[in-house]
């Protein structure tokens, strides 16, 4: 008798034992039921908001990476600047005029004075010889009145300055420092030259470096100057 009792209560803590292991896996598998179900549901929010996030990211790299890849920088070489003169200003907007064109120096060979003279490298207006931006050239002053600018292609801007007995007409003489540049510079040619702005008949020297020291035709200034 005693034997059945413990085998009943021996039963008993089993059966006890069994309903709270079902119970302990039941609770356990509705938990990860639910977890997973959140899991599931976060493709619709939040990992749907961290992939986009994720790929905004790299998209944006890319589009970094490939917009440092076009870029290429552009040396001064490459810019288009007028090479000359005639490629900056249209000289066609001024009136043109066919001129025989010679070369004169300040030395004795073209006006009769040595560098010892006092009035040697002076011009009939009065300001020294030069060959710059803008030269003194001599001219028919009944035609190019003192002060006129002219200019010449393959010369450069004259500034009516001279005048010459054998200067007459349609004739002008440009100045070179030497006679050696106006044999192997110029020499002597038939030129249509385009008249800038006549004269007034008076030139300065003020006159003179204002037209040469024109800020915007400096680097044509500095091509005269080298050749």
């Amino acid at each position: 008798m005693k034997i059945k009792k413990n085998i009943w209560h021996v039963g008993m803590l089993v059966l006890i034992m069994f309903i709270f292991t079902q119970a302990f896996h039941s609770i356990t598998d509705a938990t990860w039921i639910e977890r997973k179900a959140e899991a599931m549901d976060q493709p619709d929010s939040q990992i749907t908001s961290k992939s986009a996030e994720y790929r905004h990211s790299a998209l944006t790299y890319k589009s970094l990476n490939t917009a440092k890849a076009k870029q290429r920088y552009i040396s001064s070489d490459e810019i288009h600047a007028p090479k000359s003169i005639e490629e900056a200003i249209d000289f066609n907007q001024y009136p043109v005029t066919t001129v025989l064109a010679t070369g004169y120096t300040a030395g004795i060979e073209s006006t009769g004075k040595t560098s010892d003279h006092p009035e040697y490298g002076i011009t009939f207006s009065g300001v020294k010889v030069k060959r710059d931006l803008y030269s003194t050239i001599a001219a028919d002053l009944d035609v190019y009145p003192i002060g006129t600018i002219l200019y010449i292609p393959n010369y450069g801007y004259g500034v009516v300055a001279d005048k010459g007995s054998a200067i007459t007409g349609n004739k002008i003489d440009l100045y070179y420092h030497t006679v050696e540049d106006v044999f192997s510079q110029w020499g002597k040619r038939e030129v249509d030259v385009y008249i800038v702005e006549l004269g007034n008949g008076q030139l300065s020297e003020e006159q003179l470096n204002q037209l040469n020291e024109n800020e915007a035709m400096q680097v044509f200034r500095q091509q005269i100057n080298e050749s």
